[in-house]
């Protein structure tokens, strides 16, 4: 005998996710596998909801959080995409990271209007092009981050000969497009660009190419793990250039521990408060971290998470009490040079792109960070 199955957000309720009382939001993050430090990201934003909702929420509603696991792995985020929507019934997606996974949900969540605010790796212009109404990265593009950091190591630097290491997946290949159009507008070769798939494990092979190249500098596009590898297999064999990566590796604490210390040095750009900041949010949410989550290690990583949420709050604030996705979406088109503890944020009906600024900043022995630039813009 067939079952037929009704929705839970069914019934009475005329906008999905939104009731009298609360705004359901969803995201996905590898809580689990090779990519699992991520997954600090969508705990960060847990932390800020519950700091949100303690505050009174947001005209009269609080926000429901559902966080699931779905480990990297672009299947299990597809199953938990229809469970969202189908079955929880969710309003918005926050943050959801990894490029590959968020493209098996992009158009199902879009065809169903669930508002994308700040996906995490959103970096790619597939995000973009062609424009979604819903969507709503704040990540600065991959290919203009890593143009950007290939003219800080040549012109800044002074070096001429630089490699690139990436994931073969969007993710890397746009970060390696980004090295490639710079290089070709100051007539230089990448002496080397050396792919890894997500599931290598062996990097031997990719150390000796990035040695054999007599690169001075490598720049890579990866996951947190293959960061650690790459740089454990160069130490064996007595290789140490100087090293760039983007702000998807930023977490200079866990990048140390991972790496048993070889992280140090490192330059990657940053799109975040540090988290020793003294800005006067970081200060309150500090004091939120104490209070909600103190066994969590506040980190860059961590804080990513309140960077991706803090503009889905500011256009459900700006919508008003009469939520829903078309009210959202014209509501996070008003928003210009809008900051938290991000990048200025900028929406406008015709440009989705929120983010374009980063800063640069070298890895300490200790993990933490030091500043080598301010904020700046990085289209070019």
């Amino acid at each position: 005998i067939g079952v037929l199955c009704i929705p839970t957000w069914g019934g009475a309720q005329a906008v999905r996710g939104v009731t009298d009382t609360e705004i359901l939001v969803g995201q996905t993050g590898p809580q689990t596998g090779p990519a699992a430090l991520w997954g600090a990201v969508a705990r960060g934003t847990g932390l800020y909801f519950k700091g949100i909702n303690d505050e009174g929420g947001i005209h009269g509603r609080k926000i429901k959080y559902f966080l699931r696991d779905d480990s990297y792995q672009p299947a299990k985020t597809k199953a938990i995409g229809k469970e969202f929507v189908e079955q929880i019934g969710i309003f918005a997606i926050v943050g959801c990271v990894g490029v590959g996974p968020g493209m098996t949900v992009r158009d199902y969540y879009s065809e169903n209007k669930v508002v994308m605010v700040s996906m995490g790796c959103s970096g790619v212009t597939n995000w973009i092009k062609p424009f979604q109404k819903y969507i709503f990265p704040i990540y600065p593009l991959y290919i203009d981050e890593a143009f950007a950091l290939t003219r800080y190591f040549h012109e800044t630097m002074k070096l001429t000969k630089i490699a690139m290491f990436y994931q073969n997946d969007d993710y890397g290949k746009q970060g390696l497009e980004g090295v490639q159009h710079y290089v070709k507008a100051k007539g230089l070769q990448l002496v080397a660009n050396i792919s890894a798939e997500v599931t290598d494990r062996d990097l031997s092979s990719h150390a000796l190419k990035l040695k054999s190249s007599g690169a001075q500098a490598v720049i890579m596009w990866a996951m947190p793990t293959h960061g650690a590898l790459l740089l454990g297999e160069c130490a064996k064999i007595q290789y140490k250039p100087k090293w760039g990566t983007s702000s998807t590796l930023s977490d200079g604490v866990a990048m140390i521990k991972i790496s048993r210390g070889l992280w140090a040095g490192m330059i990657s750009s940053n799109f975040g408060e540090l988290p020793d900041s003294n800005h006067p949010l970081m200060v309150k949410y500090r004091s939120w971290h104490k209070k909600y989550e103190p066994k969590e290690r506040w980190s860059t990583f961590y804080i990513a998470g309140i960077v991706f949420a803090e503009p889905l709050v500011e256009g459900l604030r700006r919508a008003g009490r009469n939520l829903t996705p078309d009210n959202l979406v014209k509501a996070m088109e008003t928003m210009k040079d809008w900051q938290g503890i991000g990048p200025p944020i900028t929406f406008t009906p015709k440009d989705h792109q929120g983010g374009k600024h980063v800063f640069f900043m070298e890895v300490l022995p200790n993990g933490n960070a030091k500043k080598l630039t301010d904020w700046m813009r990085i289209t070019y």
